[in-house]
């Protein structure tokens, strides 16, 4: 799945995925830099990639050999593209294997902490690095001789030849993965490479998306209608806040309020998106249906079934009173595009029976936020001046507090995990560590256990504290 917005108006820096587990990290951390950044398969080609704004090129690592059978590769022809190109590890490896070096098995497996001596502080990836740097190996197989016209920039012990760079092709290799923490300074070897080999300036910014997102938002749906699924979360709340911006009140918003919501989030949801930002939304009250199909549940993937259903249901029904909607918005990830496996796949098509629908009901499917990770997604909503404790809202499951529950679920155990979570929350915020704690919760297991309140013995349920 590609990008919503007209990426042709950013410069970009392409990272081709070899399979390494570090690939996203790649790409976060080159937009960090304000450099647009995508990860798109190996296979895609130079002609396609000529059809981009493409300032630089990156092969990421990968748990392949260049000679195993069906090992992966690229298009050739990317070579003869003019940009530049980075090699990290497997990358490295398959340019050196690919243009005439030599890469062979090493007798020991390189995994961790390594010292590299950098041998010539005037290459371009190393020009404001010290002679000798911590880096993080990954390798099993090293290269043994360097291709025609590189010179050898950085050795260690157990692999002589730890860089490598042309500097007539502008082409570039690190054994090592500088894209993770424990290369201490691996950020400022990509950015050199960002911005000192590519010579990008820096245009991606979450105002820059926005223009463009409003305007393309603007473009595809002109005068029809959107229909968008709040759940109360970041992510489609802050889809809601952008289509609102783009197109007013051709978005209507269907939030179900199932009862199963943290402390007074349907009333937060509420009093920003529709009060603040005069989002149209239609609050549907399902507490005392998804309570009474819950009844004598006790089975977590049953409950989860349950309350996944019902609330398709609810979503339909509500759906079903609308006239000429034509566009089913979602509040999709870049991480699920990734995950997916379709990042090349068009974005804007023609979806049937979304979640559930009935199958006579046909939309377009639009998904703003598809080429953002989760803290950009974070950072958009700032920049559409959406209140923090909406933005910084803590990860929250669908099924709700319905999970949170062990057993069967009943409305005192709810408001036992309702108020105990929100004594959790108050006392991280007040610790000012609700920005360093990516998620905790509290939990009612299902079981009582005696305890001391004041001078007296009690005896009632124990709530489990999760944090992580």
């Amino acid at each position: 799945m590609t990008s919503t917005i007209d990426t042709t108006k950013l410069e970009k820096l392409i990272v081709l995925d070899f399979g390494s587990q570090y690939n996203q990290l790649i790409t976060r951390r080159i937009r960090e830099f304000g450099v647009y950044s995508e990860l798109l398969p190996h296979t895609t080609t130079a002609a396609e990639l000529k059809e981009m704004n493409v300032k630089g090129i990156i092969f990421s690592g990968g748990p392949m050999s260049v000679y195993d059978d069906g090992a992966f590769s690229i298009d050739p022809e990317i070579f003869e593209l003019g940009v530049p190109i980075l090699g990290i590890c497997y990358g490295m490896q398959l340019m050196t294997y690919m243009m005439g070096g030599e890469v062979k098995p090493s007798k020991n497996r390189e995994y961790g902490k390594a010292k590299i001596s950098v041998q010539d502080r005037t290459a371009d990836l190393f020009t404001t690095l010290a002679e000798e740097e911590n880096v993080w190996m990954s390798h099993g197989d090293y290269v043994t001789k360097s291709p025609e016209g590189f010179t050898v920039t950085a050795s260690n012990d157990h692999c002589p030849i730890s860089a490598i760079q042309n500097t007539e092709k502008n082409f570039h290799g690190v054994q090592f993965h500088p894209e993770v923490r424990h290369t201490e300074h691996g950020n400022q070897l990509l950015r050199n490479f960002a911005f000192n080999v590519c010579e990008c300036s820096g245009n991606w910014t979450m105002q820059n998306f926005i223009d463009m997102e409003v305007e393309k938002i603007r473009e595809l749906v002109g005068d029809r209608k959107v229909l968008l699924g709040l759940s109360g979360g970041v992510d489609s709340s802050v889809v809601g806040v952008l289509l609102n911006k783009a197109i007013g009140d051709q978005l209507t918003c269907i939030f179900v309020d199932h009862g199963l919501l943290r402390k007074g989030e349907g009333d937060q949801v509420m009093e920003s998106l529709e009060g603040k930002f005069g989002l149209n939304v239609i609050r549907v009250d399902a507490k005392d249906r998804f309570l009474d199909k819950l009844a004598g549940v006790s089975d977590p993937e049953q409950k989860r079934k349950i309350i996944g259903n019902e609330f398709v249901y609810l979503f339909n029904d509500e759906a079903m009173k609308l006239d000429g909607i034509d566009f089913l918005a979602q509040g999709t990830l870049y991480t699920d595009v990734i995950e997916s496996g379709t990042a090349t796949a068009q974005t804007i098509k023609s979806h049937h029976n979304v979640g559930g629908l009935p199958d006579d009901m046909t939309f377009e499917l639009i998904e703003p936020l598809n080429t953002l990770f989760k803290d950009e997604v974070r950072e958009l909503g700032l920049e559409l001046n959406m209140p923090e404790s909406l933005v910084w809202r803590q990860p929250f499951p669908g099924p709700g507090l319905g999970i949170r529950v062990i057993g069967e679920i009943t409305e005192e155990k709810l408001e036992i995990v309702r108020e105990s979570d929100a004594i959790l929350r108050e006392e991280i915020k007040n610790a000012g560590l609700d920005r360093d704690i990516w998620q905790y919760f509290t939990v009612l297991p299902g079981f009582k256990s005696v305890g001391v309140m004041g001078d007296g013995r009690t005896y009632d349920y124990t709530i489990g504290i999760r944090a992580v």
